[in-house]
């Protein structure tokens, strides 16, 4: 299955993004990229246009930023 949730929490109010990356760093998609209020919240990539392998996925929000490994597998 090409769909992946990522599941992130909001500490504060702030502007929120998250990239997924293709292994050489190129930019292959934005999931979101807006205002975020404090809470739990959970996007659904779907990765069906991608080929299996490892992804970094970015997130920002105002002075954090944390990225993680996937692997798609198809």
């Amino acid at each position: 299955n090409p769909t992946t949730r990522i599941s992130f929490s909001i500490p504060e109010f702030g502007f929120t993004t998250i990239i997924a990356y293709d292994i050489k760093g190129r930019e292959i998609e934005t999931l979101t990229h807006t205002n975020l209020n404090p809470g739990n919240y959970s996007i659904d990539w779907n990765a069906s246009s991608y080929p299996s392998g490892i992804y970094l996925i970015r997130m920002d929000s105002d002075d954090f930023t944390q990225i993680q490994k996937v692997v798609l597998i198809k």
